[in-house]
């Protein structure tokens, strides 16, 4: 993972909602960290996979929106944010495994086979019993 230039990053603090009685409408925890991903440089594939992983905080214009409000401080939500942001690039510079095709060999396709004859011929014993 290479580093992320700070221009490409723009942070902004938020109060945060949910229970934490007053703390919670006094203080500016939340961080709310943009991203340009242009700014990145990111390789095509990369990018492709990142839309992919990012899903909904991904905008339009090509900015990556991560709200942290997990903790109670502005710097543990900071970090939680980059440390996510971190964890999304990684992911989205993953390759993916390739497929490697197989092919059955002659012997286990004669032995589908055989089974399949040996079915039909047990099912073709079945039916009416005529009493000549």
């Amino acid at each position: 993972m290479r580093p992320i230039p700070d221009e490409a990053i723009e942070e902004k603090f938020l109060a945060a909602s949910g229970p934490g009685g007053q703390n919670v409408n006094k203080v500016a925890t939340a961080c709310q960290l943009r991203v340009n991903v242009f700014a990145l440089g990111l390789h095509p594939e990369t990018w492709r996979r990142l839309k992919v992983v990012a899903g909904s905080k991904l905008t339009a214009s090509g900015t990556l929106v991560i709200t942290a409000r997990r903790y109670r401080t502005q710097e543990m939500n900071r970090a939680d944010a980059r440390q996510r942001l971190a964890d999304l690039l990684d992911k989205a510079e993953e390759r993916e495994a390739r497929r490697v095709k197989t092919k059955p060999s002659r012997a286990a396709k004669a032995k589908r086979v055989d089974a399949k004859k040996g079915r039909g011929a047990v099912k073709a014993t079945r039916g009416r019993v005529t009493f000549d």
